[in-house]
């Protein structure tokens, strides 16, 4: 079984910084896809930004050349810094899991459906 835990949310003006971490925990020897997405009050959920096991990103066109995912795969540790926040980035960022790569490129991978396993979720409010 593998576990995220999300952490690094808060509250901060448009213009500012934030870095979301999310630890995995258990069993991550074939997991090949991680990401982050997000969810506004009344919206559906999108996808913010993908990374593979070899490091290739993928990002969602509105947070391109403003939000970075990383990781460290010795620690099992996903990161999301997030610059020049805007208000509409307000949301709850939820990090993921899956274990086929390709789901990190997939046309539909903004919908999250192909990941399996799913953090909590650390609220991100933006302020203007």
């Amino acid at each position: 079984q593998v576990q995220l835990v999300e952490s690094g949310g808060g509250s901060v003006q448009a213009g500012g910084s934030l870095k979301l971490s999310c630890v995995v925990f258990g069993y991550t020897d074939n997991i090949d896809c991680v990401g982050w997405f997000r969810q506004a009050p009344g919206k559906e959920r999108e996808g913010v930004a993908t990374i593979d096991e070899d490091g290739r990103t993928n990002y969602a066109d509105s947070v391109k050349g403003r939000f970075t995912v990383s990781q460290d795969n010795a620690k099992n540790v996903l990161y999301l810094q997030m610059n020049s926040l805007k208000p509409e980035d307000t949301a709850m960022y939820y990090c993921a899991a899956t274990y086929l790569r390709s789901t990190c490129f997939s046309g539909s991978w903004s919908k999250g459906s192909g990941m399996r396993y799913w953090g909590k979720g650390a609220p991100v409010t933006i302020s203007s």
